[in-house]
């Protein structure tokens, strides 16, 4: 029986989500997390939040997800507001990539 881990990604396989890069053996946890948020439903995102601490696929979203902006701006108010419980998602994206620019800087 495949684990949880194996699941999600054969399922990214399946979608396609590494086709800019040769799958790696091992998939390191941010970047399935990071790849699970984007490319996946809401049925593996939960699967997600068994594997992984809240806190964690927190971190990877805010990261990897959030700065990459006006894309994936209504997957971030979507994730924003339904797993991580924030009260005014545009505010706190806006933030995010905000700082996220300025730590570049």
């Amino acid at each position: 029986m495949n684990s949880d881990r194996e699941i999600l990604i054969q399922k990214l396989i399946a979608s396609n989500s590494f086709w800019s890069v040769k799958i790696p053996q091992e998939i390191p946890d941010d970047v399935l997390i990071e790849k699970t948020l984007i490319y996946l439903d809401l049925e593996e995102i939960n699967l997600l939040f068994t594997l992984f601490s809240s806190k964690k696929i927190k971190q990877v979203w805010r990261n990897r997800v959030v700065p990459q902006g006006d894309y994936y701006h209504t997957l971030n108010k979507l994730l924003a507001w339904m797993y991580f419980g924030i009260k005014n998602p545009d505010r706190y994206i806006k933030t995010t990539i905000n700082q996220h620019y300025n730590q570049l800087a």
